[in-house]
Order: C-alpha cells, then sequence, then structure tokens
C-alpha cells in the first residue's frame, strides 16, 4: 500500500473541512476555554476536594474535642496532660523513657 502526497492532501482541499480541522486545533490548545486548562482546573478542582474532606475532618475532631473540654473534668485532664499542672497539695512526676529523649550526638 503506497500513499502519496495527493492521497494524504485531497481531505485538506475541502475549505469546509480546512476550516473544521483549523476550528478543533483552536478549540483544544488555544481557546480561554480549550481542553488543557479544563484538565489543569479539574486537577485543581479534584485537589481542593480532598483538602476540604480532611478539613472537615479535622472540624469534626476539633468538635469532640470541644464537647470534652466544656465540662470541669475534661478540662481538668487537658490542663494536667497538656500543660502539667497540679493542685496546691500534689506532686507531679514526669517520667521519660530512654528511648523517647532526643539524643545529640
Amino acid at each position: 500500500m503506497t500513499f502519496n502526497k495527493k492521497t494524504l492532501l485531497k481531505p485538506f482541499k475541502n475549505i469546509f473541512i480546512l476550516i473544521l480541522f483549523v476550528f478543533f486545533i483552536w478549540m483544544l490548545f488555544f481557546d480561554a476555554n480549550s481542553w488543557l486548562i479544563h484538565r489543569e482546573l479539574n486537577h485543581e478542582i479534584d485537589d481542593l476536594e480532598s483538602q476540604k474532606e480532611y478539613y472537615q475532618k479535622e472540624i469534626e475532631k476539633d468538635n469532640k474535642a470541644l464537647k470534652k473540654l466544656n465540662n470541669e473534668e475534661g478540662l481538668e485532664k487537658f490542663a494536667r496532660e497538656e500543660y502539667y499542672m497540679k493542685r496546691d497539695n500534689e506532686e507531679i512526676f514526669i517520667i521519660e523513657y530512654e528511648d523517647s529523649l532526643e539524643v545529640d550526638e
């Protein structure tokens, strides 16, 4: 099967096919609403949706923590664990394990 230039260029001699071809090329690559821009925007939408899911989970987690801090027991537990606060008649001993200490070499 041999191809020559005349058979390859024959469809492009029709002005309507040529205009249609140029139109498709323009719409795919050069237009403000091109396929490339749509693909990039769809990627960005996917990234933003995954971030939205992450932040919604974080909000739920923070709301649970706030509910625990609303009562006296939860607030006292948080203060003791995070800030090592104590009552006047108590002593606090912090036990650090050797594998949890940072070693300067």
